[in-house]
């Protein structure tokens, strides 16, 4: 698989305090949903990644019912957040 720019960038450098659409999957329309539901930045989605215990459906059914991602929207942030963790803890 393939991974675009943006997922590079994030899973290589700090989350800090980077925005919700910074993360691979989530553009302008969905970061305005996730900003809406109180998900102020990028790791407070990665927080929900954890609490989900990393698992894939739950994470992704999450931020489908969150925001509405669609299918590859969610595998882009779910992949990204599986990235970003491997990247900074393993």
């Amino acid at each position: 698989m393939s991974t675009s720019q943006k997922h590079r960038a994030f899973v290589n450098a700090p989350m800090a305090n980077k925005p919700v659409t910074a993360i691979p999957g989530i553009g302008k329309v969905l970061g305005s949903r996730l900003n809406q539901r109180g998900y102020a930045d990028a790791p407070a989605v990665y927080g929900q990644y954890l609490m989900k215990g990393a698992d894939p459906r739950a994470f992704k059914a999450g931020i489908k019912a969150d925001c509405g991602a669609n299918r590859k929207q969610q595998s882009d942030c779910h992949g990204a957040m599986k990235g970003w963790s491997n990247q900074h803890f393993y």
